[in-house]
């Protein structure tokens, strides 16, 4: 076990990788060494210490022109300053700090090594975040990112020792058991005594099949995990536990599932009910809704509108009850308008070829412009290494070479000349604590805080804009730094926040919550929903256009000031596409969606769909990764992968029309568009 002294290496200590110093990071290439061009140490210079004499002495003897911009210098020049001069020992004058002059001899190994030193020594967690600033992860170079000891590894089965078949994908881990149980392979006495064992291990395997998994190695890290992937895991050992009487609650359990395993999915429920369990799911999808035994409905609309049970019964009550728009979208009394007319586009292309990273097997990439795309296929099939890791990471490198981001392996990139902009809006959070919420992300809290500046009160008081802002410490609470709630350190859970005492919640000075608006203050403006404030400030023209691209998402019934920590990722998602939809663009955007519909109702994806269709028709180009069929329908082009995934994924099945995609016999996303 890597989670053992007995077992781990010594020298990662079982993580399987360590931190290394990565030289791209460490210059700022367009300054010069005395402008601060050696990042971790840019104010040496400055304070004419004695490493900063060292350097200079260094360069005079190299013939290193240390006035010119990093950039100008030669690469044999960068590496001296990266890596040193071997043993060579410098003599370096200067005062020491008694102000008498005096000399040091010292050998310079070069800043990396430098900053590798300072990082193993130093006592200060502070120092050691701001030097990890420099470095990157690499694998381990004594175990090569196996995280066991060489004595652990030289043990095995069938010749595989058990990194190696923890790196395996579940599908293929199967097969490799089934082999053990049936082959000569293990000798008689090795099969009586685990027998019992590897009908456990197959039988926990096959679980997490069953869910969706078989594409996962046993060795992925718990933090590359989706929400999704990572819900089904503790699925499949529920499923497993044999235990009746249980009450199971899941959140959204189809997200990041193709309707292909939705179907497994939907069968491993219900054979955990067969058990004499109960199981509850929040869910969207609409198989799953007409394969349960009970729909309960909520609404009629959301926040403050909502609340309600609307109705309650069988998918069959559920689809005649008039009341229901659930009911009427099941029914298919109302339908989600597909955009069958198709976009033009603007006869342009982006040719992404060789796309070799991870899974992906050689694909090569079209991508018409000015058109809505989707990337398709089953879980791990390579979608999201296409789209993001590779495509995105690609594009950015292209627009800025300056960028630290670097792209999965691909040969070639052809027509990224005819975008000026591409823009990732995934599912992370808009901020990390709760002074970030939907009117700071989309700039419209700087329009309000300029209304209330300009009333009576503010101009008599002095109060400027600023004032209204709960990052500026004239006008927020300080108690709680204009958070309006205080962190509590939990030491061994996670922290939770609580209202603020002294403001209860408002994040505002009393001086502050004096001034009004038409009868509001600014913390009364903030508890509004985006609808409510439309309606507030409909004679602000400004305002209420960059409001009205929050209720295009579908974010109506959201508050102006929602704390960031309490929004979903799918909420996350859609402020930032309400914050580039309120930006005016040139029309040669390239957006990049992941799963946007995830928790939407029928009634949202109508809403967002409308969204992704203004945007296109704007000349923008929008790419989204995507299982939901009535999105991939909208489409104008298709990608997708498969057919299966982990190492039986990765290819390019097809990639055209949905019309087109639909006549394909081996794509699964084609046989469910037939449908």
């Amino acid at each position: 076990s890597f989670n053992s002294p007995h077992g781990a290496c010594p020298k990662c200590l079982g993580l399987g990788k360590i931190l290394k110093v990565n030289s791209e990071l460490i210059f700022s290439k367009n300054l010069t060494l005395a402008e601060g061009a050696i990042l971790p140490f840019s104010t040496i210079f400055e304070n004419d210490t004695w490493y900063s004499r060292l350097i200079l002495e260094v360069c005079r003897q190299n013939s290193v022109d240390y006035k010119k911009p990093i950039r100008i210098l030669s690469r044999e020049d960068r590496e001296i300053l990266l890596y040193g001069t071997g043993g060579k020992i410098y003599k370096v004058n200067g005062n020491n700090r008694f102000g008498r002059k005096t000399s040091i001899y010292e050998a310079f190994d070069g800043i990396v090594a430098e900053l590798e030193r300072k990082h193993s020594s130093t006592e200060s967690e502070h120092a050691r975040m701001i030097i990890e600033r420099y470095m990157t992860e690499v694998l381990c170079p004594d175990c090569g990112g196996a995280r066991l000891k060489k004595q652990a590894l030289s043990i095995t089965i069938d010749g595989k020792s058990i990194n190696m078949v923890s790196s395996l994908p579940i599908n293929t881990l199967v097969d490799w058991v089934k082999k053990l149980e049936d082959s000569k392979v293990l000798s008689q006495r090795e099969k009586e005594i685990g027998n019992l064992i590897l009908k456990e291990i197959k039988n926990r395997l096959l679980f997490l099949k069953s869910v969706g998994l078989e594409y996962l190695s046993l060795d992925r890290g718990a933090s590359t995990l989706s929400g999704g992937e990572a819900q089904r895991i503790r699925l499949a050992s529920q499923v497993g536990s044999g235990l009746t009487g249980v009450l199971y609650v899941l959140d959204e359990p189809t997200i990041g599932l193709h309707p292909r395993d939705n179907l497994r999915l939907i069968a491993t429920l219900k054979k955990l009910k067969d058990l004499g369990n109960s199981i509850i799911v929040v869910e969207h999808d609409k198989e799953m809704m007409e394969a349960s035994d009970l729909i309960i409905d909520f609404g009629p609309g959301a926040g403050k509108h909502g609340g309600e049970v609307v109705s309650q019964g069988t998918p069959k009550e559920i689809k005649e009850d008039a009341k229901s728009l659930t009911g009427k979208y099941l029914s298919g009394k109302k339908k989600i308008i597909v955009n069958r007319g198709g976009h033009k586009g603007n006869q342009k292309e982006i040719r992404i070829t060789g796309v070799n990273q991870f899974n992906l097997k050689n694909i090569d990439v079209a991508l018409p412009l000015g058109k809505l795309i989707a990337v398709t296929g089953v879980s791990g099939s390579g979608k999201s290494t296409f789209a993001v890791e590779t495509l995105y990471n690609a594009l950015v490198k292209n627009l800025n070479p300056y960028s630290k981001r670097e792209p999965g392996k691909y040969k070639t990139l052809n027509g990224a000349e005819n975008i000026d902009k591409v823009s990732l809006i995934d599912q992370s959070p808009i901020g990390r604590t709760p002074r970030s919420n939907p009117a700071t992300y989309t700039k419209v809290f700087d329009l309000i805080r300029n209304v209330f500046a300009s009333t009576k009160e503010a101009r008599a008081s002095g109060f400027n804009p600023g004032r209204f802002s709960f990052n500026v410490k004239s006008g927020r609470c300080e108690a709680c730094e204009g958070q309006g709630q205080i962190k509590i350190e939990m030491q061994f859970m996670a922290d939770i926040w609580v209202a603020c005492e002294v403001c209860h919640g408002k994040r505002y000075n009393n001086q502050t919550l004096e001034v009004f608006y038409k009868g509001k203050n600014i913390a009364d403006v903030l508890s509004m929903t985006i609808e409510e404030a439309k309606e507030f400030f409909h004679n602000h023209g400004g305002i209420v256009s960059k409001l009205e691209t929050l209720s295009l998402v579908g974010l109506g019934y959201m508050e102006l000031g929602q704390p960031a920590t309490t929004l979903s990722g799918g909420e996350a998602q859609r402020v930032k596409l309400a914050a580039e939809l309120a930006k005016k663009r040139s029309g040669y955007t390239f957006y990049i969606l992941d799963e946007p519909t995830t928790g939407l109702h029928f009634s949202d994806l109508e809403k967002l769909l409308r969204v992704l269709n203004l945007l296109v028709e704007k000349g923008n180009t929008v790419l989204v990764i995507e299982h939901n069929l009535d999105v991939i329908k909208n489409a104008d082009w298709i990608i997708d992968l498969g057919p299966e995934g982990g190492d039986n994924g990765g290819e390019l099945i097809a990639q055209g029309s949905p019309e087109e995609i639909s006549k394909i016999k081996n794509s699964y996303t084609g046989q469910f568009l037939k449908k």
